[in-house]
Protein backbone atom coordinates (compact mmCIF):
# COMPACT_ATOMS: atom_id res chain seq x y z
CA UNK A 1 0.00 0.00 0.00
CA UNK A 2 1.47 3.59 -0.70
CA UNK A 3 0.73 5.10 2.24
CA UNK A 4 1.69 2.70 4.61
CA UNK A 5 3.19 3.75 7.96
CA UNK A 6 6.91 3.31 9.22
CA UNK A 7 5.48 1.19 11.38
CA UNK A 8 3.31 -1.35 8.81
CA UNK A 9 6.51 -1.40 6.24
CA UNK A 10 8.78 -2.39 9.59
CA UNK A 11 6.27 -4.77 10.98
CA UNK A 12 6.31 -6.19 7.23
CA UNK A 13 9.96 -6.69 6.88
CA UNK A 14 10.29 -8.19 9.85
CA UNK A 15 7.58 -11.11 9.44
CA UNK A 16 9.02 -12.55 6.44
CA UNK A 17 8.75 -15.66 7.60
CA UNK A 18 4.71 -15.39 7.81
CA UNK A 19 4.17 -18.29 5.01
CA UNK A 20 6.09 -20.75 7.03
CA UNK A 21 2.81 -20.00 9.61
CA UNK A 22 5.16 -19.06 12.33
CA UNK A 23 4.63 -17.11 15.43
CA UNK A 24 5.54 -14.54 16.89
CA UNK A 25 8.01 -14.62 20.00
CA UNK A 26 6.43 -11.78 22.26
CA UNK A 27 10.04 -11.00 23.37
CA UNK A 28 11.13 -10.06 19.75
CA UNK A 29 8.16 -7.44 19.40
CA UNK A 30 9.78 -4.24 18.39
CA UNK A 31 9.11 -0.57 19.15
CA UNK A 32 7.53 -0.28 15.88
CA UNK A 33 5.73 -3.68 15.78
CA UNK A 34 4.26 -2.63 19.15
CA UNK A 35 3.40 0.88 17.58
CA UNK A 36 1.76 -0.79 14.61
CA UNK A 37 -0.35 -3.55 16.89
CA UNK A 38 -2.18 -0.92 18.89
CA UNK A 39 -2.68 1.55 16.11
CA UNK A 40 -4.48 -1.73 14.33
CA UNK A 41 -6.15 -2.26 17.28
CA UNK A 42 -7.57 1.27 17.34
CA UNK A 43 -8.65 1.63 13.74
CA UNK A 44 -10.39 -1.96 14.26
CA UNK A 45 -12.70 -0.27 17.62
CA UNK A 46 -13.01 2.92 15.68
CA UNK A 47 -14.56 1.68 12.52
CA UNK A 48 -16.93 -0.84 14.77
CA UNK A 49 -17.75 1.91 16.89
CA UNK A 50 -18.67 4.32 13.76
CA UNK A 51 -20.15 1.09 12.07
CA UNK A 52 -22.30 0.17 15.24
CA UNK A 53 -24.95 2.91 15.14
CA UNK A 54 -25.22 2.47 11.53
CA UNK A 55 -26.25 -0.98 11.70
CA UNK A 56 -28.38 -0.52 14.50
CA UNK A 57 -30.48 1.92 12.68
CA UNK A 58 -30.33 -0.45 9.25
CA UNK A 59 -33.60 -2.53 8.95
CA UNK A 60 -32.54 -4.93 6.15
CA UNK A 61 -30.40 -7.82 7.30
CA UNK A 62 -28.97 -7.89 3.95
CA UNK A 63 -28.03 -4.59 3.57
CA UNK A 64 -26.42 -4.92 7.39
CA UNK A 65 -24.44 -7.61 6.24
CA UNK A 66 -23.28 -5.97 2.96
CA UNK A 67 -21.75 -2.86 5.45
CA UNK A 68 -19.94 -5.45 7.81
CA UNK A 69 -18.54 -6.61 4.61
CA UNK A 70 -17.55 -3.53 3.48
CA UNK A 71 -15.89 -2.46 7.43
CA UNK A 72 -14.66 -5.68 7.40
CA UNK A 73 -12.48 -4.95 3.86
CA UNK A 74 -11.44 -1.95 4.85
CA UNK A 75 -9.97 -2.96 8.34
CA UNK A 76 -8.05 -5.62 6.85
CA UNK A 77 -6.76 -3.42 3.97
CA UNK A 78 -6.03 -0.28 6.20
CA UNK A 79 -3.93 -2.87 8.68
CA UNK A 80 -1.45 -3.82 5.85
CA UNK A 81 -3.54 -7.38 5.47
CA UNK A 82 -3.80 -8.20 1.67
CA UNK A 83 -6.44 -10.51 0.35
CA UNK A 84 -5.84 -12.83 -2.21
CA UNK A 85 -9.44 -14.49 -3.13
CA UNK A 86 -9.62 -17.80 -5.21
CA UNK A 87 -12.42 -19.72 -6.91
CA UNK A 88 -15.48 -18.08 -4.36
CA UNK A 89 -16.34 -17.18 -8.20
CA UNK A 90 -17.61 -20.41 -8.68
CA UNK A 91 -19.12 -20.21 -5.40
CA UNK A 92 -22.74 -22.78 -5.37
CA UNK A 93 -25.62 -20.64 -3.82
CA UNK A 94 -26.86 -21.96 -1.15
CA UNK A 95 -24.09 -23.71 0.30
CA UNK A 96 -22.64 -24.78 3.42
CA UNK A 97 -19.48 -23.68 3.62
CA UNK A 98 -16.57 -25.55 5.95
CA UNK A 99 -13.27 -23.60 6.43
CA UNK A 100 -9.97 -24.22 9.06
CA UNK A 101 -9.62 -22.12 12.20
CA UNK A 102 -6.57 -20.65 13.02
CA UNK A 103 -6.83 -17.32 14.33
CA UNK A 104 -9.61 -14.83 15.44
CA UNK A 105 -9.15 -13.06 12.01
CA UNK A 106 -10.68 -16.33 10.33
CA UNK A 107 -14.33 -14.79 10.29
CA UNK A 108 -13.24 -11.51 9.82
CA UNK A 109 -11.95 -12.50 6.56
CA UNK A 110 -14.79 -14.91 5.85
CA UNK A 111 -16.92 -11.68 6.01
CA UNK A 112 -14.95 -9.87 3.82
CA UNK A 113 -15.14 -12.34 0.45
CA UNK A 114 -18.33 -14.26 1.15
CA UNK A 115 -21.21 -12.93 -0.75
CA UNK A 116 -23.76 -11.80 2.21
CA UNK A 117 -26.19 -14.51 1.70
CA UNK A 118 -24.63 -16.41 4.42
CA UNK A 119 -24.87 -16.59 8.06
CA UNK A 120 -21.99 -17.73 10.19
CA UNK A 121 -21.84 -20.25 12.55
CA UNK A 122 -20.14 -19.44 15.88
CA UNK A 123 -19.37 -20.71 19.75
CA UNK A 124 -22.68 -18.78 21.81
CA UNK A 125 -19.74 -17.44 24.07
CA UNK A 126 -19.08 -14.59 21.74
CA UNK A 127 -22.74 -13.38 22.02
CA UNK A 128 -21.84 -11.95 25.31
CA UNK A 129 -17.98 -9.85 24.34
CA UNK A 130 -19.11 -6.33 24.40
CA UNK A 131 -19.73 -5.02 20.76
CA UNK A 132 -18.44 -7.70 18.63
CA UNK A 133 -22.01 -9.70 20.37
CA UNK A 134 -24.08 -6.75 19.03
CA UNK A 135 -22.12 -6.70 15.44
CA UNK A 136 -22.59 -10.51 14.91
CA UNK A 137 -26.15 -10.50 16.22
CA UNK A 138 -26.95 -7.32 13.78
CA UNK A 139 -25.38 -9.53 10.71
CA UNK A 140 -27.58 -12.64 11.50
CA UNK A 141 -25.05 -14.66 13.14
CA UNK A 142 -26.18 -18.20 14.91
CA UNK A 143 -25.39 -18.93 18.11
CA UNK A 144 -24.22 -22.53 19.08
CA UNK A 145 -23.64 -24.16 23.01
CA UNK A 146 -20.81 -26.23 22.95
CA UNK A 147 -20.70 -27.10 27.06
CA UNK A 148 -24.22 -27.65 27.43
CA UNK A 149 -25.74 -31.10 25.20
CA UNK A 150 -29.35 -30.26 25.47
CA UNK A 151 -29.41 -26.58 24.25
CA UNK A 152 -26.21 -27.69 22.06
CA UNK A 153 -29.06 -29.71 20.28
CA UNK A 154 -31.62 -27.42 20.17
CA UNK A 155 -29.25 -24.87 18.57
CA UNK A 156 -28.44 -27.97 16.25
CA UNK A 157 -32.12 -28.33 14.98
CA UNK A 158 -32.31 -24.78 14.34
CA UNK A 159 -29.64 -24.75 11.99
CA UNK A 160 -31.09 -27.59 10.61
CA UNK A 161 -33.97 -25.43 10.01
CA UNK A 162 -32.08 -22.51 8.52
CA UNK A 163 -30.44 -24.59 6.22
CA UNK A 164 -33.85 -26.70 4.96
CA UNK A 165 -34.79 -23.28 3.98
CA UNK A 166 -31.75 -22.60 1.93
CA UNK A 167 -29.76 -20.69 4.07
CA UNK A 168 -26.23 -20.56 2.98
CA UNK A 169 -24.63 -21.17 6.54
CA UNK A 170 -20.83 -20.56 7.20
CA UNK A 171 -18.44 -23.11 10.64
CA UNK A 172 -15.56 -23.85 11.41
CA UNK A 173 -16.11 -27.33 12.27
CA UNK A 174 -13.11 -27.47 14.21
CA UNK A 175 -14.81 -25.23 16.57
CA UNK A 176 -11.16 -23.72 18.05
CA UNK A 177 -7.51 -23.24 17.36
CA UNK A 178 -4.24 -23.36 19.10
CA UNK A 179 -0.55 -22.68 19.14
CA UNK A 180 -0.33 -26.45 16.98
CA UNK A 181 0.22 -25.78 12.94
CA UNK A 182 -2.29 -28.52 11.70
CA UNK A 183 -6.28 -29.51 11.10
CA UNK A 184 -8.15 -30.47 14.65
CA UNK A 185 -10.73 -32.86 14.66
CA UNK A 186 -13.68 -31.97 12.48
CA UNK A 187 -17.82 -31.99 14.59
CA UNK A 188 -20.00 -33.32 12.96
CA UNK A 189 -22.95 -30.13 12.72
CA UNK A 190 -21.88 -28.70 9.34
CA UNK A 191 -21.94 -31.46 7.96
CA UNK A 192 -25.19 -33.59 9.19
CA UNK A 193 -27.10 -30.01 7.83
CA UNK A 194 -25.76 -30.17 4.31
CA UNK A 195 -26.46 -33.89 4.36
CA UNK A 196 -30.19 -32.77 5.83
CA UNK A 197 -30.85 -30.35 4.01
CA UNK A 198 -29.13 -31.65 0.56
CA UNK A 199 -26.97 -28.38 -0.08
CA UNK A 200 -23.66 -29.24 -1.63
CA UNK A 201 -20.29 -28.12 0.70
CA UNK A 202 -17.83 -26.16 0.24
CA UNK A 203 -14.28 -26.62 1.96
CA UNK A 204 -12.21 -23.31 2.18
CA UNK A 205 -9.03 -23.21 2.61
CA UNK A 206 -7.50 -19.98 5.03
CA UNK A 207 -3.90 -19.37 4.87
CA UNK A 208 -2.01 -16.35 6.60
CA UNK A 209 -4.12 -15.23 9.51
CA UNK A 210 -2.28 -17.74 11.63
CA UNK A 211 0.66 -15.33 10.90
CA UNK A 212 -1.38 -11.92 10.70
CA UNK A 213 -2.77 -12.40 14.35
CA UNK A 214 -1.55 -15.86 16.02
CA UNK A 215 -2.99 -17.90 18.35
CA UNK A 216 -1.83 -16.65 22.13
CA UNK A 217 -0.74 -13.31 21.07
CA UNK A 218 -2.47 -9.51 21.09
CA UNK A 219 -0.13 -8.22 18.44
CA UNK A 220 -1.45 -8.44 14.72
CA UNK A 221 1.10 -8.09 11.84
CA UNK A 222 0.09 -7.13 8.32
CA UNK A 223 1.04 -9.98 5.66
CA UNK A 224 -0.76 -11.60 3.02
CA UNK A 225 -3.99 -13.76 3.49
CA UNK A 226 -4.91 -16.18 0.88
CA UNK A 227 -8.63 -17.59 0.61
CA UNK A 228 -9.04 -20.75 -1.86
CA UNK A 229 -12.44 -22.46 -2.44
CA UNK A 230 -12.04 -25.86 -3.08
CA UNK A 231 -14.01 -28.35 -5.03
CA UNK A 232 -18.21 -28.39 -3.62
CA UNK A 233 -18.92 -31.88 -2.71
CA UNK A 234 -22.42 -33.08 -3.43
CA UNK A 235 -24.66 -33.70 -0.14
CA UNK A 236 -27.65 -35.99 -1.24
CA UNK A 237 -30.69 -36.29 0.15
CA UNK A 238 -30.96 -40.05 2.32
CA UNK A 239 -33.85 -41.97 3.71
CA UNK A 240 -33.50 -42.86 7.04
CA UNK A 241 -31.26 -41.28 10.42
CA UNK A 242 -28.99 -44.33 10.34
CA UNK A 243 -28.37 -43.25 6.65
CA UNK A 244 -27.97 -39.32 7.00
CA UNK A 245 -25.72 -39.98 9.86
CA UNK A 246 -23.01 -42.11 7.56
CA UNK A 247 -23.55 -39.68 4.69
CA UNK A 248 -22.64 -37.04 7.16
CA UNK A 249 -19.51 -38.74 8.20
CA UNK A 250 -18.18 -39.40 4.73
CA UNK A 251 -18.59 -35.94 3.74
CA UNK A 252 -17.14 -34.63 7.08
CA UNK A 253 -13.83 -36.93 5.80
CA UNK A 254 -13.93 -35.97 2.34
CA UNK A 255 -13.45 -31.95 3.49
CA UNK A 256 -11.32 -32.63 5.63
CA UNK A 257 -8.81 -34.55 3.31
CA UNK A 258 -9.34 -31.93 1.16
CA UNK A 259 -8.75 -29.17 3.04
CA UNK A 260 -5.14 -31.53 4.33
CA UNK A 261 -3.80 -31.67 1.10
CA UNK A 262 -4.91 -28.04 0.63
CA UNK A 263 -2.70 -26.70 3.15
CA UNK A 264 -0.60 -29.06 3.36
CA UNK A 265 -0.77 -29.17 7.41
CA UNK A 266 -0.04 -32.16 9.87
CA UNK A 267 -3.17 -33.75 10.82
CA UNK A 268 -3.37 -32.86 14.39
CA UNK A 269 -6.15 -35.26 14.84
CA UNK A 270 -4.24 -38.58 13.57
CA UNK A 271 -1.08 -37.22 15.56
CA UNK A 272 -3.51 -37.45 18.88
CA UNK A 273 -4.55 -40.94 18.34
CA UNK A 274 -0.89 -42.44 18.16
Amino acid sequence: MGNETRAVKSARRASSDAAAGACPAPARLSALGLAYGIGTWLQFLLLATLMLPVLLLTPRLSRRRALVRALARAALRLAGMRLQVHGLDRLPQPCIVVANHSSYLDGVVLCATLPAQFSFVIKREMAAVPLAGTLLRRIGAEFVERGNRVRGARDARRLMRQAGIGQGLVFFPEGTFGPDVGLRHFHIGAFAAAVRANLPLLPVAIRGTRHCLPPGSPWPRPGVIRIEALAALPALASGGEQDSRDRALRLRDAARDALLAALGEPDLEKSARH
